[in-house]
């Protein structure tokens, strides 16, 4: 199978976003590069030493690539990305915005960087391991987490996912239910159940995450009395009211959101009937000059926040429904 290759001259303040942008636009396999020198932490997680020993001086331009089926109405989809350019160019220098083209074999893109995801450590005791992968150092209070992403968004090493696990290793008890919208690989729902949660309900809009997702809990032993997922459009008020319906009115102790401050701000607004009345909101995928727009959002939706944690560029914001 073939697929068209589109890449994005940008800039390296907008990499992070932008890429985002695409997964929302369904775009498969994101991929970054640039010339801004790695972090230690990145080094760990990323085994430098499988990369090139020269690397060029930061220039503040990055180029993002990603993949679509040559199926798809290629003109549209090019229409979609400079349309989101636009947008995120209201708060973010976008670079150039150039848009080239390439024709690429899908194994190429699905399997080469496998070379470069290496097990690491999230925190002192959970461990991100690629299923391909052995693990040699291992503690004996480890929770083992073994991911594989395939064409879904969620490996864990990013910024927003970790902020999100720190909130879950806070509010996760071992009666809590809880929902993960937009899931991605799964990744926050076995997360939470690795620490002691009873169930969880994972949901997501793309069929590639709930394909990684059933796939996922597998490979990691959790049974489907443990977990289950769905794709849904929580956000669609009709799916969102079959959804309800569907799952016996279901409430949950817990409801994480890892996906992106334009879905956080409307989803805030129609959670509060997911939540138990003593039930948090744990948001993340918020991108630093969106904080506040998030927080107003949630407290016009009648949301207390209760923390506000940073990581580089990035917030995540917890909040619970002020009772009546």
């Amino acid at each position: 199978m073939k697929w068209n290759k589109i890449t994005i001259e940008t800039t390296t303040e907008a990499e992070d976003m932008l890429s985002y942008e695409l997964q929302e636009l369904g775009m498969e396999g994101v991929e970054v590069e640039d010339h801004v020198p790695l972090s230690e932490e990145d080094k760990k997680i990323m085994y430098v030493d499988l990369l090139p020993d020269e690397i060029a001086p930061d220039d503040g331009v990055a180029k993002i690539s990603c993949y679509v089926d040559e199926k798809e109405n290629l003109e549209e989809i090019t229409a979609k990305i400079r349309e989101k350019i636009e947008e995120l160019s209201a708060f973010l220098p976008m670079g150039t915005g150039k848009i080239t083209y390439d024709v690429t074999e899908e194994e190429d893109w699905i399997n080469n960087w496998k070379a470069f995801f290496k097990p690491f450590r999230l925190d002192d005791n959970i461990v991100i391991k690629p299923t391909w992968e052995i693990l040699d150092d291992k503690k004996e209070d480890d929770i083992i987490i073994e991911i594989d992403p395939g064409t879904a968004f969620g490996s864990g090493s990013h910024e927003t996912t970790k902020l999100c696990i720190s909130q879950l290793k806070k509010y996760i008890r071992p009666e809590t239910e809880l929902l993960d919208v937009g899931t991605g690989s799964g990744i926050l729902s076995i997360i939470g159940l690795k620490l002691g949660a009873r169930r969880a309900m994972a949901t997501d809009i793309d069929p590639n995450a709930i394909r990684a997702t059933e796939e996922n809990f597998t490979i990691n032993g959790i049974s489907k009395e443990q977990a289950r997922v769905q794709r849904v459009n929580i956000l669609d008020e009709t799916e969102a009211a079959k959804f309800y319906e569907n799952n016996g009115g279901s409430k949950y102790d817990v409801v994480v959101a890892n996906i992106l401050a334009d879905v956080i701000m409307p989803l805030s607004g129609i959670v509060t009937p997911l939540l138990k009345e003593d039930g948090v909101f744990i948001a993340s995928g918020i991108i630093n000059t969106m904080e506040e727009p998030v927080r107003e959002a949630m407290e016009q939706n009648h949301f207390e926040i209760l923390e506000i944690h940073h990581m580089k560029d990035w917030v995540s914001i917890t909040a619970k429904p002020l009772k009546d």
